[in-house]
């Protein structure tokens, strides 16, 4: 990490229970130097910043008032769980944060027993709490003690969040939820939560009361507003609360997001998640671009389309940034919708305005959109409601790990009635597949795409639709054709030139679509070559697996074709770069040469 800072008080601490022989003096000591680590670290590495910024002295409280890891404490998310991370004995990895082979950007149970309960979404941390004293009291000899959720305000714009102080209020158990409350989600936060949360902060007497009674009718024993940043106050609150608490608990704790480092609190959006930065200036050392992002190709796509139908809208959940939508919200802003982190409402809400005449655009990352898979079924395919589906960040996304990994949306997508579903190659078929989503009336529709840059392809003017169904053939060859769904058919373009100097030339193919599959297309490769291969960014049970269907009942086995399919492995890939994700997935340019030599009885 180049020169360390100086952090005498951190120094003397390798575990929680050294904070406990701590002086408050020393503590907030404690605290300065953990926030000086948090940001040399996140400066190297790259990741998380603003939000572990703004819990630095919550953490060091926590740890010194609770008895962790008997305590269970649980981080909402945990991209927050940077300074919990320095506490807990992995100080000394911290700087393999989110790197291959290194720590997890998340509290995951395998790298540590002060991490009770993983995370990455949000909004999961008061049920886990919940389940966690529930075991406590059912168990005499159980050796958990309190358990504690730190949850920011942000997700409680989550339906989640709810279900879990609902049945919190009913059971009663002794249960201890942090609101971390510091105005913001990733972006703003927004909803009527947000404005509750503001008036509990804002507002004095009688107001301040009202807004209060929402936690106490559910069953919470409110305590609030507390400065998060006054570590007095936070140990004096917690020790309290910790000694007297016999049912559930609510701490309101107001934070601010960045706290202490000047570029963060200036833009806390801009630093939630950051590349490598140059810490006496805050700015970022991103590479130059070679080519404009999918994202950004997608924003300037619909941007397009919207002009010419007013009937087009957006709709988001708490992702208006990252999914491009902020540049249709300036543009439209009585057309674009953030809905918060509440993606179950986001795909319900669309199919309603598709049912009331809208072509809405529901833009999501696809690990986010699992979270909405039974409004999918429900409320979008049984009732054929024709909402386009902008699947970001689909397949391998990198350092954010399995948590963020798209890798299941074709196969849970193509498997519903109804759907058309496409996945675009390369970000000028990412254009393509825009207008065809805004042409298609019949259904519901969707498209993925990954993170990061295109691959460079010049862009047309604007995007043209589709022939539903239909894929192309990009290359000529013969004994072996290789179909390729998305953004892997740059790396079998590179096998394809791999195999060519071994004297092999194989068709290469785009399939465009998962469905409707371009089943003539797919049974004409059959019949024209000796072996297909298909590869995909996603699991089992997608693209592969339909096209084996297709070929089984066409007795197309039963003449002999070689066939294989290569997806993600059946398992979870931990978090590394996304070549080295893919690497690991056997997706790369020389796992399809290996396959290509194999199934033509080629291999070594």
């Amino acid at each position: 990490m180049g020169d360390k800072p100086d952090t005498p008080f951190l120094d003397l601490v390798s575990c929680p229970a050294d904070l406990k022989q701590l002086s408050e003096a020393q503590l907030i000591g404690l605290a300065d130097d953990l926030r000086t680590e948090v940001i040399a670290t996140v400066a190297q590495t790259g990741g998380h910043l603003g939000a572990g910024l703004g819990v630095v002295e919550l953490t060091v409280a926590l740890h010194r008032v609770f008895d962790t890891p008997k305590d269970k404490l649980i981080w909402d998310v945990a991209h927050q769980s940077y300074p919990h991370k320095i506490l807990t004995g992995r100080r000394d990895a911290i700087h393999t944060l989110r790197q291959q082979g290194g720590l997890s950007g998340f509290t995951k149970r395998s790298e540590s027993a002060y991490d009770p309960f993983g995370a990455g979404h949000s909004s999961t941390s008061i049920s886990a709490a919940l389940g966690f004293a529930v075991v406590r009291d059912l168990e005499a000899d159980s050796e958990i003690g309190d358990a504690i959720a730190v949850i920011g305000d942000g997700a409680l714009s989550a339906g989640m969040a709810y279900e879990a102080l609902n049945n919190a209020g009913h059971l009663q158990k002794r249960l201890f939820v942090v609101l971390n409350d510091n105005n913001m989600s990733i972006s703003q936060p927004v909803g009527a939560i947000s404005a509750c949360l503001a008036r509990l902060c804002g507002e004095q007497g009688a107001a301040q009361q009202q807004a209060a009674a929402f936690f106490e009718q559910l069953g919470f024993t409110y305590v609030g507003p507390v400065d998060g940043h006054d570590l007095g106050q936070l140990l004096t609150v917690l020790g309290r609360l910790k000694d007297q608490a016999s049912g559930p608990v609510l701490i309101h704790v107001v934070t601010q997001k960045g706290k202490g480092y000047g570029p963060a609190e200036a833009a806390p959006d801009k630093c939630h998640a950051t590349a490598r930065f140059d810490v006496p200036t805050g700015k970022q050392q991103k590479s130059i671009p070679q080519a404009p992002t999918y994202t950004e190709v997608f924003a300037s796509s619909l941007l397009q389309e919207a002009a010419g139908d007013d009937k087009i809208c957006a709709v988001t959940a708490a992702m208006a940034d990252g999914t491009g939508l902020n540049r249709f919200a300036a543009q439209y802003p009585q057309r674009c919708f953030d809905v918060g982190i509440a993606e179950q409402h986001a795909v319900t809400f669309s199919a309603a305005l598709a049912a009331g005449g809208q072509r809405p655009f529901c833009a999501l990352y696809s690990t986010f959109l699992q979270r909405g898979y039974d409004q999918l079924v429900h409320d979008v395919a049984v009732q054929g409601l024709p909402v386009r589906f902008a699947i970001d960040r689909a397949g391998l996304v990198g350092a954010d790990g399995p948590t963020h990994a798209g890798s299941f949306d074709i196969a849970f997508l193509a498997n519903l009635p109804n759907f058309v579903l496409m996945a675009a190659a390369d970000e000028a078929e990412l254009m393509h597949m825009v207008a065809t989503a805004a042409r298609y009336d019949a259904g519901p529709s969707a498209f993925r795409f990954p993170r990061g840059e295109g691959v460079g392809v010049a862009l047309p003017p604007r995007g043209q639709p589709l022939k539903i169904g239909k894929g192309r053939v990009i290359a000529r060859g013969r004994d072996l054709a290789i179909l390729s769904l998305g953004a892997r058919l740059s790396q079998v373009q590179q096998a394809a030139q791999m195999l060519a100097g071994m004297g092999i030339t194989p068709t290469i193919a785009d399939a465009r679509f998962v469905k409707p599959l371009d089943a003539e297309l797919i049974l004409e490769l059959a019949a024209s070559h000796q072996a297909l291969i298909t590869i995909e960014e996603g699991a089992m049970g997608g693209f592969g697996s339909h096209v084996a269907q297709l070929l089984a009942e066409n007795a197309v086995f039963d003449r002999g074709l070689k066939f294989r399919s290569m997806v993600l492995p059946d398992h979870f890939i931990d978090h590394a770069s996304p070549g080295q994700m893919y690497a690991q997935a056997g997706l790369q340019a020389p796992d399809i040469v290996a396959k290509a030599l194999a199934l033509l009885g080629q291999g070594g």
